[in-house]
């Protein structure tokens, strides 16, 4: 399998597409499927069409289930053939049907969806062969489906086996599984249908326009980058603690997560030498529209976070507010606290209002990371009652 084998996985430089700034920049034709409804130059490229590249033939199947206008492109050459199955067949999984009722050209229920996908997966796959290498647009993290393996790539007979979407099955048995216990939907995944429909604007001149000063101070909406230790020492008032501490923090997911695409923010970044990293990922989501201005903290007008009494807690732990901020389906797995109340980070703003505040509040997650950001939002949101951070201690119990 020579050629295809020397296929890389690599994720695209913006979830908000890049493609139209490519069209501008080299004159490369955009082809996409004609049901997307684009508003930039294309050539559309559905079931019959097919492009040639030398001895490598590209072939479209529309195979709907994540969003109406979903396609795999088959590309051969001599006896070898690739998938490049975009969000509609993942390695161990398929797109979610969910995510298109409120964006995009052509809006569907998700129970339509999810029959598109069950006739997508009984039909559209039958007359390719075993040992076509799978290649998804996704992996293990996103959020466009439920179990999606780390793995770069596939071949078609081992999802055949071992995916469950391939196995015997009614449509009714395959709705209600996809159906059931998909992932909560980020903000951005609108906004990013939309704009990838319209094209999104070109990356550097969008992010060199966006103002940066040093030693700053800011009001509003701030989103402060920091990790959770520097950020609890001193940080501006009413900050939201979204970290982005390594490639691997899921900063992009939860920043469009957090903050609406009504919403505009100043990001607090740990240092200069990061500016254009830190600018680069919010507009991986297109984000970077939403953004006021880009600083570096003084030393003034900083506030701290409380650090939570551990033996205090352990002792009487009725004499707090516990809030869970995991997802709903992680904690119908299991409660760390039988008297915790839950209130998933991504709808914390929303229902910060139904927390009661008669009693300091602790909020935890699964490790640490998504508290940092919880307990930034009580503080922000809650007036007149301490918020605590369990953070990493939750190991503990």
């Amino acid at each position: 399998m020579g050629h295809f084998r020397r296929i890389t996985w690599v994720s695209l430089a913006r979830i908000s597409s890049s493609h139209l700034e490519i069209h501008k920049k080299t004159g490369a034709t955009i082809y996409n499927s004609e049901k997307l409804g684009a508003d930039y130059p294309h050539t559309s490229f559905d079931e019959g069409d097919n492009i040639q590249f030398g001895s490598v033939t590209l072939k479209a199947i529309n195979t709907p289930g994540h969003s109406p206008d979903s396609i795999t492109v088959v590309a051969t050459e001599g006896n070898e053939t690739a998938l490049f199955t975009g969000d509609t067949l993942f390695i161990g999984d398929v797109g979610r049907p969910d995510l298109r009722e409120k964006a995009g050209n052509m809006k569907a229920k998700r129970e339509e969806l999810a029959e598109m996908m069950y006739y997508t997966i009984q039909n559209k796959f039958t007359d390719l062969p075993d040992d076509a290498l799978v290649y998804p647009a996704h992996g293990a993290g996103s959020l466009c489906g439920k179990n999606l393996s780390d793995a770069a790539s596939s071949t078609l007979g081992n999802e055949r086996m071992g995916n469950w979407a391939f196995k015997k099955q009614s449509k009714e048995e395959f709705m209600n599984t996809i159906l059931d216990g998909q992932p909560f939907i980020p903000h951005y995944f609108g906004f990013d249908v939309d704009t990838n429909k319209t094209g999104a604007d070109n990356l550097i001149p969008s992010i060199e326009k966006i103002p940066f000063s040093e030693n700053s101070q800011a009001e509003g909406l701030i989103v402060d980058m920091r990790d959770e230790a520097t950020f609890k020492k001193g940080h501006l008032k009413g900050s939201f603690n979204i970290q982005a501490v390594s490639e691997n923090a899921k900063f992009e997911t939860w920043l469009g997560s957090i903050i609406k695409p009504e919403e505009t923010f100043t990001l607090v970044i740990d240092s200069k030498e990061n500016k254009e990293t830190m600018l680069h990922r919010v507009a991986k989501i297109g984000y970077e529209k939403l953004l006021n201005k880009v600083i570096t903290l003084s030393d003034e007008n900083l506030v701290t976070t409380e650090k939570l009494d551990l033996a205090d807690f352990k002792k009487n732990p009725v004499s707090y507010t516990i809030v869970d901020i995991r997802n709903a389906s992680e904690v119908e797995e299991g409660k760390f606290f039988d008297n915790a109340i839950s209130r998933p980070l991504n709808e914390l703003r929303d229902t910060v209002g139904q927390i009661p505040t008669d009693k300091p509040i602790v909020v935890h997650c699964a490790g640490g990371y998504r508290s940092a950001a919880g307990s930034s939002i009580l503080q922000n949101r809650l007036k007149g009652v301490t918020v605590f951070d369990l953070s990493e201690n939750i190991n503990d119990f």
